[in-house]
Parts: C-alpha cells; sequence; structure tokens
C-alpha cells in the first residue's frame, strides 16, 4: 500500500470504511507531510493542524456510529480565495492579511457537513490573478515535479499540494484556467464546472462571470466524489443554476464507443510546445483506438478569446476591488487625517503590481469614451465564441485540447513580460468565456514535467466529460506518477 498521504479519495475512503486505518491516521499522515516537504513548496498561506485533528476526531466518532460519507475524514485544502470561518482568508494579498471571516463559503459548508478535514489555506496569486502563483504577497509556490519552475496559477498552491501528497484533494478557483493550468502543470486532475453549477457565495470575487470553483484531486473519480459534494443550486448566489445534480460517479463509465470528439486546430498552432501537441494527439488516439470517433474542426473566434478576457475580467475586477477602501475591513493605511490620502495609500500598499495593472486595464476598458470601444465590443465578441461553441457541440459530444501550450516555466522567466504571462492561459480562457465544463486530465511527460489535456463539453455536460476522461485514465497510468519529492 502506498503511503497514506499518496492515496487518492476514494482509496482512503475504502480503508476508513473498514476501520483499517482512521481519520486521525490519515490526518496526522498528511500533516507530517506538510511539515516534511512545505519549506521547499510554500503550498499554503495557513495550515490549521489543530483544526484538523479536531476534526478528524469529529470524523471517527461518525465512523464509529456508522454515518460515513465519502468524503469522512478525508484531508482537504482549501484555496484562500475561499472564505473559512474562524480560520483566515487572505486572498493571497497583504489587503486581506488579518482577515477572518465569521461565516464559511458554501462550498466548505457542503464539505464541512460530509465531515471532510480542513488541513490549511492554499498559496495562490493574489486575488486569483496570474498563471504562476508568483504574485501571491505570501511569496511564490513551487513545483513538486522540479522546485525550480512554476506550478501555474491561480491555484497553483493547491494544485502543488494534491500532486505532493499535502492533502488528498483540494478546491481551487477558475477564471480563465486557474484550476485546469496548474492542475496540467502538477501532473493532476483538475475540473471547472459549468458556471453556475457550484455556487460562488463565499468566493471572493475577481471577475464575477468567470469565475467558478472546482476540485482538484489525483484522478477523475475523485472529482466526481467533489463535485458530488459541491455541485447544487444555493439561493445565496443569484447566478447559481436551480437545477438538481446527478450523480456524477454514474459517469465514471469505461467506455467512449460512439462518443464524437472534436480536436479544434486552433488550439495546436503557434505557441504549442511540440511535445505537448504530440502527447494530446496521441492520447485522441488511443480514445479513438477505444472507440471514439476522433475528428479536426474548427474554432476561429479561439483567437479573439485571449483578448476579450482581458477585457471582461480586468473590467469586473476593477468595480469588484473597489470595496478594499481601508474603511470597512482589511488593511488601512492610518498615518494620515485626510481620508483620500488614507484610500489612496491603502490601495497603494495593499495591492500588489498585478493586481494594480489590472485594476488600471479594466478602469481603463470603462471609462467614458472607451466602454463601447473595447467593454461593449468584448462582450459582443463573447457572444458569438459561445455561439460558435455551441455549433461545434451539434457535431461533437466533447472537444479534446492543451490544457497549457507548455510544461511548467521557470521561476521568473515570464514576470517581466506580462503577454507572455498573458498566453499561458491560452488554451483555458475560452472555456471561461462560454461557461462551460472542462476537465484537465494529465497525458504525458516532457523533460521530466506533466502535461494535461482539456476535456470540454456542452453546459452541463459534466458527465460526458468525466466519462471521457476516466475512460483515458482507466488505460493509462500518468496521473499515477508521484514527483520524486
Amino acid at each position: 500500500m502506498p503511503p497514506l498521504y499518496a492515496l487518492t479519495v476514494h482509496e482512503a475512503h475504502t480503508l476508513l470504511r473498514r476501520r483499517e486505518i482512521s481519520a486521525v491516521e490519515l490526518t496526522q499522515a498528511v500533516l507530517e507531510r506538510i511539515r516534511r516537504v512545505e519549506p521547499l513548496l510554500n503550498a499554503f498561506i495557513t495550515v490549521t493542524e489543530d483544526l484538523a485533528l479536531q476534526q478528524a476526531r469529529e470524523a471517527d466518532l461518525r465512523i464509529a456510529q456508522g454515518d460515513i460519507a465519502p468524503l469522512t475524514g478525508i484531508p482537504m485544502q482549501i484555496k484562500d480565495v475561499i472564505v473559512t470561518k474562524g480560520v483566515r482568508s487572505t486572498a493571497g494579498s497583504r489587503m486581506l492579511e488579518d482577515f477572518i471571516p465569521i461565516y464559511d463559503a458554501t462550498v466548505v459548508e457542503r464539505l464541512r457537513a460530509q465531515g471532510a478535514v480542513l488541513v490549511g489555506k492554499g498559496n495562490m496569486d493574489e486575488f486569483a490573478m496570474g498563471s504562476s502563483t508568483e504574485n501571491s504577497a505570501y511569496g511564490p509556490t513551487r513545483n513538486p515535479w522540479d522546485l525550480e519552475r512554476v506550478p501555474g496559477g491561480s491555484s497553483g498552491g493547491s494544485a502543488a499540494a494534491v500532486s505532493a501528497g499535502e492533502c488528498l484533494f483540494a478546491l481551487g478557483s477558475d477564471t480563465g484556467g486557474s484550476v485546469r493550468q496548474p492542475a496540467a502543470l502538477c501532473g493532476v486532475t483538475g475540473l471547472k464546472p459549468t458556471y453556475g453549477l457550484v455556487s460562488r457565495y463565499g468566493l471572493i470575487a475577481f471577475a464575477s462571470s468567470l469565475d467558478q470553483i472546482g476540485p482538484m484531486t489525483r484522478d477523475v473519480e475523485d472529482c466526481a466524489l467533489v463535485l458530488n459534494a459541491i455541485a447544487g443550486h444555493d439561493p445565496r448566489d443569484s447566478t447559481s443554476i436551480p437545477v438538481t445534480p446527478p450523480d456524477y460517479t454514474r459517469a465514471l463509465v469505461e467506455d467512449v464507443r460512439g462518443l464524437r470528439l472534436g480536436l479544434p486546430k486552433e488550439y495546436f498552432g503557434e505557441g504549442i510546445q511540440p511535445e505537448v501537441e504530440t502527447a494530446v494527439k496521441t492520447a485522441a488516439r488511443l480514445l479513438e483506438t477505444l472507440g471514439a470517433r476522433v475528428e479536426e474542426c474548427s474554432l476561429p473566434l479561439t483567437r479573439y478569446a485571449l483578448a476579450v478576457y482581458y477585457i471582461i475580467a480586468p473590467s469586473e475586477c476593477s468595480a469588484n476591488l473597489t470595496r478594499y477602501d481601508g474603511v470597512k475591513y482589511g488593511y488601512s493605511y492610518q498615518e494620515t487625517d485626510n481620508m483620500w490620502e488614507a484610500m489612496e495609500k491603502t490601495r497603494q500598499y495593499g495591492f500588489g503590481a498585478e493586481v494594480k495593472r489590472r485594476i488600471m486595464l479594466g478602469t481603463y476598458a470603462l471609462s467614458a469614451g472607451y466602454y463601447d470601444a473595447y467593454y461593449l465590443k468584448a462582450q459582443k465578441v463573447r457572444t458569438l465564441i459561445r455561439q460558435e461553441f455551441e455549433e461545434a457541440f451539434r457535431r461533437f459530444d466533447a472537444l479534446l485540447t492543451p490544457t497549457s501550450p507548455t510544461v511548467a516555466f521557470r521561476l521568473g522567466e515570464k514576470t517581466a513580460d506580462p503577454v507572455a504571462m498573458y498566453k499561458s492561459d491560452i488554451c483555458t480562457i475560452p472555456v471561461n468565456i462560454a461557461g462551460l465544463p472542462c476537465i484537465s486530465i494529465p497525458c504525458g511527460f516532457a523533460d521530466g514535467l506533466p502535461i494535461g489535456m482539456q476535456v470540454m463539453a456542452r453546459p452541463l455536460g459534466e458527465e460526458v466529460v468525466l466519462r471521457v476522461a476516466y475512460t483515458y485514465q482507466q488505460a493509462t497510468s500518468w496521473h499515477k506518477r508521484f514527483p520524486p519529492l
């Protein structure tokens, strides 16, 4: 048997149900793993050791009474942009360095109701703005496969923690790829659900029409288990879809016979590392041998997605972040009697460089004389991109693409070139613009670093996404590799 910290959620659940291990033993193993590797990775902003052991003891009492859910006693990490009652929630920013929420996000409520164990809050790019977790006010996270490389972002801490065995699953948030891109770079599985399927209540907002919470796990089966726990309507979130989700584990069928899979040629063009293209196309051929029908297709508006995203997302962030003014909560500059100077200095010292860059981009795009030329036009192109996907899903059940154009790049390699950094999300952003479900799964290695493949489907098509990804993982072992940390 592998070390307890290297178990999948479903493996650990089986051992807990059979009473072969206790939740306390499992949690202690994970906490010991955190103590050993966290100085190398910096995947956590806050480790909640005492709380975790208390919750593990409570889980063992539940199990002893025969009350065990799929996530009871399972150690988890929550990205620090999702609020947790009584536990510091910083969003990776000095602005919220001492912010302790008085309530749980809906997703945290639902996980705690199952008896999951919180071992800590994940490091991240400040306010989820970044592709490398180098924008965190609490220092960068390092990739478990190569400590000189980034883990991706903005949920880099969560991806690194799952990859390195510092938790059995994590929750991230995905605005332009922030669950899937770090999952790909760290060799784990990451799912972005359909926009509105998972409640955003308690998610510290970046871009409200794009943000979505999703699970990060070792394999597809674990993703389905976590999605079962967190999906569903929430009246506290006005964008929550009023649907009753199915049992997603029923989609874990090892069968893709008859499914029509598309390979959009625009995702295999300039800027895609050759090894990444080869790995994804090899994965597509494997699915073809398993009975799927694979055809090349075209999504020509994909080329505009990056530009659309970097108008809409900064515009929404410039509105959402006006609340951080030093008056109600968070960091407040006090060394002045002038209200306007206090507000200016609060934002000057409380926000990092990337956050300020995006606030300025968004404020410019929304300003008088530029709103129609930029923001309104971007929203129109967004509609066209969504329609293009709708047309594609009349022909195909799912689409296959690379998750990231390259494997993990070196720390500091792109920090001086924001445009190069933004291009790291070029394969993931269209999905957020259209509100689609999409999963990233490991599909190979290049230079010892993981490669990820995306499977995307029409809105509320999570079952198709999970079925394709599960079938692929049953036929391969890329997801079973563990970093030599």
